[in-house]
Formats: C-alpha cells, structure tokens, sequence
C-alpha cells in the first residue's frame, strides 16, 4: 500500500515540479503604450479563477482540497477531470491524479489578492506530506507552475508522466519582448535539496531561483505522426533577488541561434533530454516535440510556450518557501 500511495504523490508532485489547445486567439485586450504595441495574453491578468473542491480518498484522510485554475470565476464541486474552460491558454501545477484507486491531488499555485489590482497568481515551492491512515508519512517536494498548455487530467499512471502535458498554443505573431508584473520571495538557503518521497532527502548545490521561459518555434509533424520543431525565439530569465512588486517589466524576445551571443546561458539551449517537451499530434496522441535546431530570425513560429516557475531545478528539486507571484502577462510588438 505504501508503494500506491508514493507512486501517486510521485505523479501529482512531478506535475509541479516544472511543467507547460489554442487556435491562435489567445491573445485579448489590445491597448497601446507610446511606439509599442501591447497585448494581454488572454486571461493574463490572473482575475478570473475556477475553484476546485476536490475530495481525496479515505485512506489518505478524505480531506477536501482546493485547486485554483486561470478560468472563467466558477466552482467544481467533484472530482471531474479539468480541461482548459472558457477559452483560457493556461494551465497550472495543481494536479488531480487516480493512481490504484486512490485519488491524490497536488497544490503549489494558488490565487492571491492584490490590493489594487484585483487578484495575482502564487506559485510556491513546498513539500506535499501525505499520511496514510496516520501511519506512513510520505512526503514529496513540489514546485508551482504556471503554462500554455493543456495537462491530461486525471493523471493514472507512472509510467512517463511529462506525456500527459501538450505543451504550448499555435501562435504565429513575433512579438519584441513578453511583459508582465512579478515579486519575488527566496528561500534564503544556500543550497537546494531533492526530496522524492522514494528515498532519502539529498542536497543539490546551488541556490534556487524561480524563473520564466518563452519558446517560440516552427513545428511540423511528419508521416509517422512525430512532431519536429526549430527554435524561433527564446527568452529565459532566472530571479536572482529578493524584490517587492516591479510592474510592466518587459524581457527581451531573442530570435534566431543565439548560442555565440553574450547573454547566452546553457539553460537557454534547445529542449532535449529530461527537457523535452510534449504535444498533441493530429492523431490526437502525445508524442515527443523533437527540436532539430535553430532556426532563421526571419521564420514564422507556429507554436508558443511560455512558463513560470517558482523553482528552476527540474522535478523534485528545490527550496521550500521559494515563491513567485505573477500579473498582467502580456506580448509587447
């Protein structure tokens, strides 16, 4: 029993340890600002929230928990399987899985009041403890995401879990930057640990840091049904420091390889490996999104994937405490 139980807080906690559908009209609200063109990525700034009231099972306590989704403001009461409602892009870490019978659920983003400003995301590192009829105490280390995509909801097997997220919309416009308003709370420690609930917590060296990714690339699927991708734009930036509410702070869209610029770190290479991502194939089945390469600054994307995270390590990998807030996202042209 001690195995079911793990293996389902394993599913639920890799769900938000760092994870990413459209038509391409996810984008709403135009304005302007001086020479610049800004767009909202739709339901961006956060105000609107569905509220799950999921019950667990029994033998884990049967408790009632809440997931918090970037949708049109309604309530769940039941254990239904979530997909996108209402037109939203986005996703998030919060997970519902049925693993063996028991039903497990994982929270790590959460809605929050912004005085002034209606409401904001929270995602936060933490450690999801779970007791089996008080007697075996699992616990699991889990970081909050937030994404374009769609998860597979419930999630019901071990077996390659990242396959159950589509990651990223179509989208074919090519934006200068991505703008958004964000604070950051670190941890404080110096160093991160890895905590699976398999085996025992071990340290990882160096400090955790939340972050945001921005993928623009050029997919085609070929006749087997594999997707194939070049790389766009990029843009990845890592939180350093400690910071109150910084609004409309704009990052930099990079288009083309940009593997001989200065600003290039090796956390902004192509998706390969434990990075890869995955999405949905005209057949309706998820296959790997296989980056070949980079390609021409001039070249149209069709697809987009953007992520916040409140931890940057990969699964299971982080500082407790570590927390990032998000408002207002927006495409800036």
């Amino acid at each position: 029993m001690k195995e079911k139980i793990t293996k389902t807080l394993f599913l639920t906690s890799l769900f938000a340890s760092n994870m990413f559908a459209s038509d391409g009209t996810c984008i709403a609200n135009d304005h302007s600002r001086a020479n610049q063109k800004v767009e909202y990525i739709k339901f961006g700034n956060f105000d609107s929230w569905l509220i799950r009231n999921i019950k667990e099972s029994g033998i884990i306590g049967g408790n009632t928990k809440t997931l918090y989704e970037i949708a049109p403001n309604g309530t769940w009461n039941n254990n239904n399987a979530y997909r996108n409602q209402g037109g939203s892009p986005w996703a998030t870490s919060n997970v519902l899985a049925k693993v063996s019978g028991i039903t497990k659920t994982n929270t790590s983003v959460f809605r929050e009041l912004r005085q002034g400003h209606g409401y904001c995301a929270k995602l936060t590192t933490r450690v999801e403890e779970c007791k089996v009829l008080g007697l075996v105490n699992i616990k699991v280390l889990a970081a909050g995401s937030i994404y374009l995509g769609q998860t597979q909801e419930p999630i019901t097997g071990t077996k390659n879990p990242m396959s159950k997220l589509d990651a990223g919309i179509k989208f074919t416009q090519k934006p200068k930057s991505v703008m958004f308003d964000y604070k950051v709370h670190l941890s404080g420690e110096s160093n991160r640990i890895k905590q699976n609930g398999f085996s025992k917590v071990t340290t990882i060296a160096g400090k955790d840091y939340p972050d945001c990714m921005l993928y623009l690339q050029k997919r085609w699927e070929d006749a087997n049904g594999n997707i194939h991708a070049l790389r766009i734009g990029t843009m990845v930036h890592r939180f350093t420091q400690n910071s109150g509410w910084i609004n409309n702070s704009q990052f930099t869209i990079h288009y083309g390889d940009i593997t001989k610029q200065p600003f290039y770190k090796p956390y902004m290479d192509l998706l390969t490996g434990d990075r890869t991502k995955y999405a949905k194939n005209s057949k309706g089945k998820m296959v790997k999104v296989i980056e070949e390469g980079w390609g021409k600054a001039e070249d149209t994307p069709t697809h987009l994937i953007l992520q916040f995270d409140s931890s940057h390590g990969g699964a299971y990998i982080g500082s407790p405490g570590n927390t990032l807030w998000i408002d207002n996202v927006r495409m800036v042209y």
